[in-house]
């Protein structure tokens, strides 16, 4: 599955610490593919157990960090988790079967 990440269009080059949980019922290899979020800023990726992240070429992975976690099986209670891990969730999307998956990210 290719994530594409890129800023909302009122922020020209997104600067901001992000965090992403990317669970699947199955391993997935993630394929990231990001345009103007500003290099060297932490942005952390959780996969669920089995599934890896690949970055592009570029400086965007030296700063990025990556860790399995076996996360909780229900949509409603991993939501609940996640607010008590980070303390806010901005959004959450749950998708059946994609290739791609667009996501703005922003104030």
């Amino acid at each position: 599955v290719t994530l594409h990440l890129n800023p909302i269009s009122s922020v020209h080059i997104h600067q901001k610490p992000l965090v992403f949980l990317l669970n699947s019922p199955l391993p997935l290899v993630w394929k990231l593919k990001t345009e103007r979020l500003a290099p060297g800023i932490r942005r952390v990726f959780i996969v669920s157990l089995g599934s890896i992240v690949q970055f592009e070429k570029g400086n965007f992975s030296l700063s990025a960090e990556t860790e399995e976690k076996l996360f909780p099986e229900k949509n409603e209670h991993l939501l609940q988790w996640a607010q008590k891990e980070y303390g806010a969730v901005t959004s959450f999307t749950e998708l059946k079967i994609s290739r791609n998956i667009y996501i703005k990210v922003g104030e």
